[in-house]
Parts: C-alpha cells; structure tokens; sequence
C-alpha cells in the first residue's frame, strides 16, 4: 500500500508541475546557511499533518520594526536529519520522531541583506517557558535560543511577541497533502514542491516562494511575508534557491 501511495503522491507533483509552468516568471534571491539545532534540554513531539481549511487570522500580528519583511524558512526534517549538521539531535531526529517541515526560522531581511544579532533588552536565553510555546514546531530548545538571538533580536519585537508572531506565521501556512505524510523517497523538481505549494495557499505566488536544496534532497520552503504575515514578493530571496532539475524527497514516515 505504501508503494501506491508513493506513487500517487508523485502523480501530484507531476501535476502540480505542469501547473507551474503555466504562472508567471518571477525574479531571484538570497539563500542563508542553515545552523544545525543544538542538543539543549525538552522532548518535542511531531506536529499534527492535519492542515485548518483556512489560516488564521494575522491582522492581529504583534508589528515588528526595523526591516522590510520576513523570511518563514520551513526545513524538511527528514533531509536535516539525515546530514552531518545534525549531530546527535535526538530532539529532533531520534528513534520515533516523524517531523516533516518543521520552522527553522523566521528572518526580518532587507531587500539587500539582513540584520542579524542585534542588541536587545531581552537578553539571549530564552526561557523554557516561552521556547515550549513553540517546541512543536522548533524542535529543539538550542535551535529556539539561536534562532531568537540571531534573528528575533532584529525583529522589533520582545521575546514572547517574537515567538507568538513565529506560531502564526507557520499556522498561515497550508502544507500540500502531498508533501506532509511521505512514506517513500520520491522524485520530484524544486519548481513542483514550489507549485504545490502556491495550489494549497491561496494568494501565494512564485515571487514570493524559493525551494532550497541539500545536495539532491528537498531541504526548505521559504516564503516570504510582510510584517502583518501577507504574502509579498521577494526577489532577491529567490536568487539562489535551488536549480537543480530534479530534487529526492525523503520519507517522513
């Protein structure tokens, strides 16, 4: 049973491909490197695949200052689980854990560049407190405090506004049915993941959406967002996404 789902999970990138090919051309941008999550203290579970039929209401999002927009990075657990970079993360990647795209982080950029590591009242330790507000989906409470200090700290906003904004940028987000439960490595092309993508959440268009890649493997979905969490373009985010023709996505299941 699990090969002929792997299969029909393939038709439907192949679909969505097609699909794709028919939007309109968009421009390039910026790739970062990913920081492997460290080994701190908590037991996270895998997040619901369930997806809300609609997404939440962000007009309600805490406003952060001091840059153009966001960056939501959203990594494939399985291809980060099975690289170097994640050491002995057994929050993460240990015996049982079925994570599929998990928040690597939600970046304030600049249409040229980004801020990073700024100084903040806050201070750099996150408490446990506010890192399991989030643990679900940031897997890790070493990934949750480099994450805050590196990003959050230039984002305006106070620890807890900072996280609070992190949930709802991820629950806005639709996870095609298709790329949330995988049970078979299947073949697919950055330009499908994109598409499925763009079908499952509406208003989202390719300028706004980069796929990166780890060698051959799918390795995150980064969309762009405006500091009220609406969908923007980014062209400079898209300049070093992924070129490869054809891209593996790992099981998760």
């Amino acid at each position: 049973m699990g090969r002929y789902t792997g299969l029909y999970a393939f038709g439907l990138l192949l679909a969505a491909s097609v699909v794709y090919s028919l939007l309109p051309a968009d421009g390039p941008g910026e790739r970062y490197n990913p920081t492997a999550p460290s080994t701190e203290s908590s037991s996270p579970r895998s997040p619901e695949l369930r997806q809300p039929e609609t997404g939440p209401d962000t007009g309600n999002a805490p406003q952060g200052s001091g840059f153009d927009f966001y960056v939501l990075a959203l990594s494939w657990s399985p291809t980060f689980c099975d690289s170097e970079a994640a050491g002995r993360n057994r929050e993460q990647c240990g015996e049982g854990k079925e994570f599929g795209w998990v928040v690597h982080g939600l970046w304030p950029q600049n249409e040229q560049g980004w801020p990073e590591n700024c100084p903040t009242a806050e201070g750099s330790r996150v408490p446990e407190r506010i890192g399991r507000t989030v643990i679900d989906i940031m897997p890790s409470m070493g990934l949750i405090g480099h994450q805050w200090r590196k990003h959050g700290s230039c984002s305006g906003l106070g620890m807890s506004d900072y996280f609070s904004l992190v949930r709802q940028a991820y629950e806005k987000i639709r996870i095609p049915n298709e790329l949330s439960n995988v049970s078979i490595e299947s073949r697919t092309s950055p330009q499908a993941v994109e598409a499925a993508f763009i079908g499952s959440n509406p208003g989202l268009t390719r300028s706004a959406v980069a796929v990166t890649c780890d060698r051959e493997r799918v390795d995150e979905i980064r969309i762009c967002l405006d500091p009220s969490l609406g969908f923007r373009s980014c062209p400079e985010v898209d300049n070093r996404s992924c070129r490869r023709s054809e891209i593996s996505v790992p099981p998760n299941r």
